[in-house]
């Protein structure tokens, strides 16, 4: 499981740390939220001591920084092409098309400037241990999102996506997934990690929903949106809580 573990990690970060071949990496992407769980506490640990030392709005930019770099900035990338592919008016092929264009549009400008700030000022509201568990939460609760999607929704097109739906049709890994998923919140004894994984699945669901009618299925850009809108959405919950 370790050497599995490895190969899921690098293809979510920029880590080199196992196998990359893409279809090894489908059959075990239920360990996503262990990815979730070791780049929260390494972004987490990071917040949490510079948020005593920097002000708010530096490590809010800092952090944020961060998540974007080991990431190697492939979610938000979906999260521009997800924008775009939505706000564009024409048939589901034509969304398609403009949601696999590689240039950039208004929408996802727009997406990527309000995502960014979100994260920002979320992260500049925290401190200390409150910081670190929403972190670490919120990056699980994204990882697990994807691995939800996967599960439920049909692919947009055949492509390397199709082999993560694929494999997610093994309802036994998704319930790993979410078994992971929950017993991590547990044991930080977290209410609102546990708010912030209703709200994540409520809004996936929302995300399927929205794909399967402007698309016809979702695509690894949608799954990257997904990740990136879970886990704002996480950290606005712990800011509110």
């Amino acid at each position: 499981m370790f050497r599995q573990a490895g190969s899921v990690f690098s293809f979510l970060t920029i880590v080199p740390a196992g196998n990359s071949d893409l279809q090894t990496i489908a059959r075990h992407m239920y360990l996503f939220p262990l990815v979730g769980i070791a780049i929260g506490l390494m972004v987490g640990s990071v917040a949490y001591g510079l948020s005593f030392f920097l002000e708010p709005l530096v490590v809010g930019l800092l952090i944020t920084g961060m998540l974007a770099l080991i990431t190697g900035i492939h979610h938000t990338d979906g999260l521009s092409d997800f924008a775009d592919g939505l706000m564009v008016r024409g048939t589901k092929e034509r969304k398609l098309q403009v949601m696999r264009d590689p240039s950039v549009g208004s929408a996802g400008i727009f997406a990527i400037i309000l995502y960014v700030a979100g994260m920002v000022i979320a992260i500049s509201s925290m401190k200390g241990l409150e910081l670190f568990q929403a972190i670490l939460i919120g990056e699980i609760i994204a990882k697990f999102s994807m691995v939800l999607l996967a599960s439920l929704g049909p692919s947009a097109w055949e492509g390397s996506n199709s082999l993560f739906v694929q494999s997610m049709r093994d309802r036994k890994k998704l319930a790993i997934a979410a078994a992971i998923t929950v017993a991590s919140i547990f044991i930080l004894r977290s209410n609102a990690g546990f708010l912030a994984l209703g709200i994540g699945i409520t809004l996936t669901l929302i995300i399927l929903v929205v794909s399967r009618r402007s698309f016809g299925g979702i695509s690894g850009d949608i799954m990257g949106a997904t990740n990136e809108i879970t886990r704002l959405a996480s950290l606005l919950v712990f800011v509110s809580a």
